[in-house]
């Protein structure tokens, strides 16, 4: 699977700080939870890169 495949999967993700002072990202899907804890600047890094990525993809809906 890849970033253009699509799926039927339904996920629930929460994004939060935890008590140790980390960003933690929790995606729960089809019985599994996945949390991820990051750094703050770990987890800023990401969010440039959700915001670029929301920009190329608003710029790829733009042309058709």
């Amino acid at each position: 699977m890849g970033i253009n495949t699509e799926t039927d999967i339904e996920a629930n993700l929460q994004i939060g700080p935890t008590d140790s002072g980390m960003v933690r990202l929790f995606i729960e899907a089809g019985g599994q939870e996945i949390p991820m804890d990051f750094e703050p600047e770990e987890a800023e890094e990401i969010a440039e890169e959700i915001r670029a990525a929301a920009q190329a993809a608003r710029s790829l809906t733009k042309r058709k």
